[in-house]
C-alpha cells in the first residue's frame, strides 16, 4: 500500500462527528442547528502557507455572519495530498453543516483521471465559494543564473515539491514532456515552506508551483530583491501585474498540446475554494453561501485580509461548482493525455 493509500485510509477512520444527522437535525433552520454549535474546518495541509492562513483568517470571521453565531475550529489534516481531507468529507465527516473544508485546487482533475486513491465525486460537495483566482506560478532561485521560461531547453533547473502527485512536480513533469522543458523534481517534501527553505540552504533551485499571491504575501522581500525569477504561469489569462510571465499552454506548439495544458491549467477558478460535505440540507448550504459573499465584502474581513497582504478576488459557490463540473466534462482524449502525463497519481 501507498503512503497517499496508507493515509487517505487512516483519515477515513477519524471520524469527528457520526456521519449521518438525525432526522431532528436536518429538520432545524440554519439558525436552530447552528446555534451553539461547533463547525469544524477541515484543511488540508500542515499549518502555515497559503492554504492555512486563509482558512483561518476565514474561520475568525464567518461565525459573527452565519445564522445562530456557531464557533468555527480550524482542524489540520494534511496527508495524501489533499485527498485524505477530500475522502474524509466525502466518507466519513457529518453531512449536517457541521464541516467544512478548503479543497486542494487539483481535486477535480484527480477525479477525471481516475486516480486511485479519490473516493470523493466533486459534484457532490457542496461549493460555497471561492476566495481567489491567482495564479500559480513555477519560479527560480537566484543563484542559478536562470530567469526566464527559455533557459530551460538549455538548461536545467532543479525544483522542489511535496510529493509526486503535487501541482509542484505535475506541472514542470508535464512541460518536459510537452514542451521539452529540462527540469528535474525533487520530491518529498512535507510542505511548500519546506521546499522555501530547501532553495535558501541550496538544496534545490527553484519551487515546481505556488500561488502568485503567496509569493507576494509571504515573501515580498524575495521578489523586490529579485531573489526568485518567476518563470512560467498557470492558469486561463495572464495575472494583470505579470503580464511578461507566460502562460504554460501558450508555450505549446500544437493545438493538442495547448488543449491538455489549458485542461490542467483551469483549475485556477477553485484556487482556493471552500466546500461542505454532500448532502448538506439545502437552506443551510444556502446560508453558508450566503455567509461567504457577505464576507467577502465585509469591512473587517477585508481590512484584516489586507493587513495580511492576502489577496481577495472571489467567486460565488455557484461558479466555483461549474469549473469544478467542467473538468469532468472535457473530452475523453484530453483527459486521457492528461492521465498519462501525470502518471495516474
Amino acid at each position: 500500500m501507498s503512503s497517499i493509500s496508507r493515509t487517505v485510509a487512516l483519515a477515513a477512520t477519524l471520524t469527528i462527528a457520526p456521519f449521518a444527522a438525525n432526522t431532528q437535525a436536518l429538520a432545524q433552520s440554519p439558525e436552530e442547528f447552528w446555534r451553539g454549535k461547533q463547525i469544524d474546518y477541515i484543511v488540508p495541509t500542515s499549518p502555515g502557507g497559503d492554504y492555512d492562513l486563509r482558512s483561518r483568517l476565514m474561520a475568525r470571521h464567518f461565525p459573527r455572519l452565519l445564522p445562530g453565531n456557531p464557533n468555527v475550529v480550524v482542524r489540520n489534516m494534511p496527508g495524501g495530498l489533499g485527498i485524505a481531507a477530500a475522502n474524509y468529507l466525502a466518507k466519513a465527516a457529518p453531512r449536517d453543516g457541521s464541516v467544512l473544508h478548503t479543497i486542494f485546487q487539483n481535486m477535480p482533475t484527480l477525479q477525471a483521471i481516475g486516480a486511485k486513491e479519490v473516493q470523493f465525486d466533486v459534484r457532490e460537495f457542496g461549493w460555497i465559494g471561492n476566495t481567489t483566482n491567482s495564479p500559480n506560478v513555477i519560479n527560480s532561485w537566484h543563484t542559478t543564473g536562470i530567469t526566464k521560461i527559455e533557459d530551460l531547453f538549455t538548461k536545467e533547473l532543479v525544483v522542489g515539491a511535496p510529493g509526486a502527485a503535487s501541482t509542484s512536480a505535475i506541472y514542470p513533469q508535464a512541460m518536459n514532456q510537452i514542451l521539452g522543458t529540462k527540469f528535474k523534481v525533487v520530491t518529498g517534501y512535507p510542505g511548500g515552506n519546506d521546499v522555501n527553505l530547501a532553495m535558501e540552504r541550496g538544496e534545490v533551485g527553484g519551487r515546481g508551483s505556488n500561488s502568485w499571491h503567496s509569493w507576494k504575501a509571504n515573501h515580498p522581500h524575495w521578489l523586490a530583491e529579485k531573489k526568485i525569477f518567476i518563470l512560467v504561469q498557470v492558469a486561463l489569462e495572464r495575472a494583470p501585474d505579470l503580464k511578461d510571465v507566460p502562460l504554460m499552454h501558450e508555450l505549446a506548439k500544437n493545438d493538442e498540446d495547448r488543449e491538455v495544458l489549458k485542461f490542467m491549467s483551469s483549475d485556477m477558478g477553485i484556487s482556493r475554494a471552500v466546500v461542505t460535505t454532500p448532502g448538506v440540507p439545502a437552506e443551510r448550504l444556502a446560508a453558508f453561501r450566503t455567509a461567504f459573499n457577505t464576507m467577502m465584502k465585509d469591512p473587517e474581513f477585508m481590512a484584516e485580509a489586507d493587513k495580511l497582504k492576502m489577496d481577495i478576488s472571489p467567486s460565488t459557490g455557484q461558479q466555483a461548482q461549474a469549473v469544478a463540473e467542467s473538468m469532468l466534462k472535457a473530452p475523453p482524449k484530453v483527459i486521457e493525455r492528461a492521465r498519462v502525463l501525470i502518471g495516474g497519481k
